[in-house]
């Protein structure tokens, strides 16, 4: 009798994980942090299509980094190339752009621009301690204004504290260097 039991209780949980299993497969189909519709970073849906993270102007010309999102790996190369899985066939560099040719496809890649904005202590514009609207919408902070004398006080202020630390640390230190021995003796 326990062995049916047991039979369906072992039955039970093999079906309440299927519900599971579903929910994780769509749970991968609809991350969130790809852009809506599943388009990947340079808007073709295409999870395993090429990227290009990165320009740079080298003496030997200009290179391209190319990212490969299947292989989690890139590599930087100029046009024309050879050696990796793909070849970069043509750059335009006033639209910041390459084409690409890879696995007898040619695809047109463009650098993504990233826009950061700086907030304040309080998080969101015109709360307490935030940064003024020119900031939060790409701009510079204003420079500060610190006098050398407030400069040369908050200097002195963490000289203080780093002293009266290390001055903490070597007391617990000569105090736990005095306490192994009493307890030895207590042993």
């Amino acid at each position: 009798m326990h062995s049916s039991r047991g039979l369906f209780l072992l039955a039970a949980a093999g079906l309440s994980l299927i519900p599971l299993a579903r929910a994780r497969a769509q749970l991968v189909d609809t991350s969130p942090f790809m852009a809506p519709g599943g388009a990947g970073p340079n808007g073709s849906a295409d999870p395993n299509a090429l990227e290009l993270r990165g320009i740079m102007s080298t003496p030997e010309g200009t290179r391209f980094c190319i990212y490969d999102p299947a292989k989690k790996a890139g590599a930087w190369a100029g046009v024309n190339e050879r050696g990796n899985s793909f070849t970069i066939k043509a750059a335009d560099l006033a639209h910041q752009a390459v084409t690409v040719q890879s696995e007898g496809r040619t695809v047109r890649l463009t650098l993504r621009s990233y826009k950061m904005a700086a907030l304040g202590a309080g998080g969101a514009p015109g709360a307490p301690g935030a940064q003024p609207a020119a900031v939060a919408q790409g701009g510079a902070p204003p420079a500060a204004k610190i006098s050398p004398a407030d400069e040369a006080a908050r200097l002195a202020a963490v000289a203080d504290a780093v002293r009266a630390r290390r001055q903490m640390r070597e007391q617990a230190a000569q105090g736990g260097d005095q306490a192994a021995p009493a307890a030895r003796r207590a042993q």
